[in-house]
């Protein structure tokens, strides 16, 4: 598995991303005409090299006509407000003309409209009349437009980040003087672990925010993977830690992933009611649902019921946990998850397709029918349930077919 790790160990934002991840190529400069063909009207891509704390890494500058913007986080007070204020109506006209794919248009597209609705919930106005000002400027787009570029040039299979530092203290925007994070940036990184600290400064802008929001799976520590490039991408502003965004590309173990664990307690519900606070979780996206029998307190019989989620449905899956079920109380716990990769086959037999999962990896492979396929074959011939073989399906008269499966 192709794995993208993002350290945001100093925030992220557009410039610093694009830069990391431009590390990551070995033709980085061929890269970047790939990137000035992309077609935004007077920007230009530059990759300089510089280094923060002794550590070489690049800095991406964007310039406008002749001249490099200002909208990054580090540099609060260099925000020029003489930028156009852009509608998403015109943003998506600009992303029509680009020399982009549909898919890396669509990704620009949908990190506009996740600000977009941001700034809407900020300044309770309808998405539709949202002006944008510094991440309306083009240099902004210029740092969407790449990363977007540049992910689906990179193709990971999976990218994860750590906990973003969005720093401390105030900024100066379009709106005037604002905390650290910014309201609109606040916003958008709901449901994503954040923490402050005692560096003065913006270091999560909202195009980052967003960017994160868009291409990242989860939030954490960095998983077990095995390391083929490292890039550093600096922002502008000298601190006393290194002022970078690091990307990690590499490949995780052969189907490993994460998943959490959320377990609590029953003793006062029916076996209905658990059934349908069951079918509620695996309804929102639980990878599964199951129940332990248990002594409880009071010598009382109970319910271990664990529920298995992806990172990213945590929240979901513990808002329909209190919602379905009588807890008072829900335990976490984050799981490494070795997986075998599955497909589906169709085999062609006397009774008609029947379907065939497959599973392989780490030198294992195993496959079974379809469960809803061989209880077809069994009803319609009358049959006792089928071989579990179903690939090795033979004709055979309709009375001898449960002999053989």
């Amino acid at each position: 598995m192709k794995l993208l790790y993002l350290d945001c160990g100093m925030g992220a934002a557009g410039d610093m991303l694009t830069a990391a991840l431009l590390e990551l190529f070995p033709n980085r400069e061929e890269v970047v005409k790939e990137l000035n063909g992309i077609g935004i009207p007077g920007v230009r891509y530059e990759l300089e090299t510089t280094q923060k704390c002794g550590i070489t890494g690049s800095r991406m500058r964007v310039l406008v006509g002749q001249e490099e913007e200002g909208e990054h986080p580090h540099h609060p007070d260099s925000h020029d407000h003489t930028h156009s204020h852009s509608t998403l109506a015109s943003i998506d006209h600009m992303i029509s003309h680009l020399n982009l794919s549909q898919w890396a248009s669509n990704q620009v597209r949908q990190v506009y409209r996740s600000i977009a609705a941001a700034e809407s919930k900020v300044h309770a106005e309808p998405v539709e009349q949202i002006h944008f000002h510094e991440v309306g400027s083009m240099d902004a787009l210029a740092d969407v437009a790449a990363v977007c570029y540049l992910m689906e040039k990179l193709s990971p299979d999976r990218v994860e980040a750590s906990p973003v530092h969005v720093g401390s203290g105030r900024v100066s925007c379009a709106h005037g003087i604002l905390p650290v994070p910014a309201p609109a940036t606040a916003e958008l990184l709901k449901g994503i672990p954040v923490y402050g600290g005692s560096i003065t400064g913006e270091l999560c802008t909202p195009t980052g925010a967003a960017l994160l929001r868009q291409f990242v799976s989860s939030f954490g520590s960095m998983p077990v993977m095995t390391l083929d490039a490292v890039g550093y991408g600096m922002g502008k502003k000298d601190f006393a830690v290194a002022n970078c965004l690091r990307a990690l590309l590499g490949h995780g173990a052969e189907g490993e992933d994460t998943v959490v664990e959320l377990r609590c307690n029953l003793d006062d519900m029916t076996g209905e009611e658990i059934g349908f606070a069951t079918e509620q979780l695996m309804a929102e996206g639980a990878l599964d649902v199951f129940t332990t029998p248990i002594g409880m307190k009071k010598n009382r019989p109970g319910i271990l019921l664990t529920v298995l989620c992806k990172p990213e449905h945590r929240e979901t899956m513990v808002r329909q946990l209190f919602r379905c079920t009588t807890t008072l109380g829900i335990r976490e716990e984050s799981c490494r998850r070795y997986t075998l990769e599955r497909r589906t086959e169709t085999t062609e037999t006397p009774w008609g397709t029947l379907r065939r999962k497959v599973a392989s990896g780490y030198g294992a492979e195993r496959q079974k029918p379809e469960y809803e396929d061989l209880a077809r074959i069994a009803r319609q011939n009358h049959t006792q349930w089928p071989l579990r073989d179903g690939a090795n399906m033979r004709p055979h008269e309709p009375e001898t077919i449960s002999e053989d499966l």
